[in-house]
């Protein structure tokens, strides 16, 4: 076990976080651990396990042997095992909040939203029966049919990040095994809580042991995951370096592989937005759950005139976010998820200083009284950044806002399009042609007109472009039933006369 470097609760020894594995809780093989700490208080309140390869090999082994009868089970009978895991997932939605608000830090209510847009994917999921019929047609042929089937592919994975829990979780999962797939879910081990909680609710709603698998882990887990010979599909969630990486390593090792990365997301302001209906969007979409979004607006571009007066606005409301526990009621804001991140997103305001960008609001000196050893850091607001700088190249992935100035429209396009990443953009205007054309122009995959966090529904797919997504398809939605299934296409002939004969020609059916 690592030493502690925090305290832990009331002197006690935290708890160890187990595994699922074959539809039970399983102690780890493993003797290394990590701190998983409450980010209001700074306490230590669990130890999580950071599984090697024989717990790799545990619960890939405990899908594989599940996958041929789950394969099996028609389409109908998984849907209604999804639907009872919702409705289980909805009367557990509070437990599973404060188990997020627990590890992770964001609001309460933040919390629970997160886990209801989850929700949405078990529903979507829940019509497996209509999402995996295939295609029919007659007569291609001279008495040849053709059709096609979608089948699933086997042993799935997910990697996925702190900032939430429960939903990413739930992109994933869900979806795969709707599909026929059997799965292994690596969550971060920073919030590795909810994670369990919801294979206990999957197991309750009917789901066959071994079906869905949790293991813990850190580097040395997801490269047993990457490499391993009976996994077919991995899909990632986090850093874009580390997008990258997951995606070049299973590739290498013949897996389907969708890796979600990192983002830099910009809102262009028109001088003819509503500006306190834009400032309002934006300090909701830079500060919400401490900026710990992959889909935060981080970049403000102001375009002409509206600069002075929306920099006013922005930090006439950021200062007012009341910050604090994420339990406490009236609480807007809570702590970033560790000490280590919260320094981390420190250095990048103290940077941005020296670089010459005007700090107007600065959240470095806030303090929470009776949580001194929480990790807080107040919303912090930037105005005349520039492209050059560490606080507008770099995804600081903290609440911390910078505005750029931009001459025009084109202006400001060209410059969200030179952008490395291409995860979400929202633009603000009461233009009809100049929403039209930003849609049209913009290279970023999800984008928001007067929505400043452009995050689709289930039934629509969720993914970037650019250095915002490694492979070809996005999670949940049509694209995740796309990536978890692989397409077979059979043509038949049932014909008794009129067979050909001996042809050494490529065939013609019609």
């Amino acid at each position: 076990m690592s030493t502690a470097t925090s305290r832990s609760v009331a002197g006690r020894e935290p708890a160890v976080v187990p595994l699922w594995i074959g539809g039970q809780r399983v102690e780890p093989c493993t003797e290394r651990s990590s701190e998983v700490t409450n980010p209001a208080t700074g306490a230590v309140i669990r130890r999580v396990p950071l599984c090697g390869s024989v717990d790799v090999d545990r619960a890939v082994a405990a899908a594989g042997a599940a996958f041929p009868a789950w394969r099996n089970t028609p389409p109908l009978r998984r849907a209604r095992i999804l639907t009872r895991f919702r409705e289980l997932m909805e009367a557990h939605r509070d437990e599973l909040a404060r188990l997020i608000t627990e590890e992770h830090g964001k609001t309460l209510a933040d919390a629970a939203g997160s886990v209801q847009r989850g929700l949405e994917v078990i529903e979507f999921a829940s019509g497996a029966p209509h999402l995996l019929k295939g295609e029919h047609a007659q007569d291609v042929g001279r008495g040849v049919d053709c059709h096609s089937l979608l089948q699933p592919l086997g042993v799935c994975v997910g990697i996925t990040p702190f900032n939430f829990p429960a939903m990413v979780p739930l992109w994933m999962f869900p979806v795969a095994i709707a599909c026929g797939n059997t799965f292994v879910l690596k969550p971060s081990e920073k919030v590795p809580s909810a994670s369990l909680r919801m294979a206990e609710l999957f197991k309750e709603a009917g789901l066959p042991d071994g079906v869905f698998n949790v293991i813990h882990g850190d580097k040395e887990a997801v490269d047993g995951l990457l490499a391993h010979p009976d996994v077919r599909a991995v899909s990632f969630v986090g850093s874009t370096p580390v997008a990258r990486y997951v995606y070049e390593t299973a590739a290498r090792h013949g897996k389907r592989v969708q890796a979600l990365g990192g983002a830099k997301n910009h809102a262009v302001v028109l001088p003819d937005a509503d500006l306190d209906f834009a400032a309002d969007a934006l300090v909701g979409a830079a500060y919400g759950s401490a900026g710990e979004r992959c889909m935060a607006i981080s970049a403000v571009v102001a375009v002409g005139d509206a600069g002075d007066a929306l920099v006013e606005r922005i930090a006439e409301r950021a200062r007012s976010l009341k910050v604090g526990p994420g339990t406490e009621p009236g609480v807007e804001m809570g702590p970033l998820v560790s000490r280590a991140h919260r320094d981390r997103v420190k250095r990048y305001v103290d940077q941005g200083e020296a670089e010459g960008a005007k700090l107007v609001v600065d959240g470095r000196n806030l303090r929470v009284p009776g949580h001194e050893n929480g990790f807080f850091l107040g919303p912090t607001l930037f105005d005349h950044v520039t492209p050059a700088m560490s606080i507008y190249k770099d995804e600081i992935f903290g609440p911390v806002l910078v505005v750029v100035r931009a001459r025009s429209f084109d202006e400001a396009v060209e410059l969200v399009n030179r952008n490395p990443y291409g995860n979400g953009t929202a633009i603000f205007t009461r233009s009809g042609a100049a929403a039209r054309r930003f849609q049209s122009e913009i290279e970023v995959g999800m984008v928001g007109i007067n929505v400043p966090i452009p995050v689709p529904m289930a039934f629509f797919s969720f993914g970037g472009w650019k250095q915002s997504l490694f492979g070809d398809l996005h999670v949940h939605g049509m694209e995740g039933v796309y990536f978890y299934t692989r397409t077979k296409v059979v043509t038949t002939r049932w014909s008794e006369s009129d067979l050909p004969g001996k042809n050494l020609s490529m065939p013609t059916l019609g």
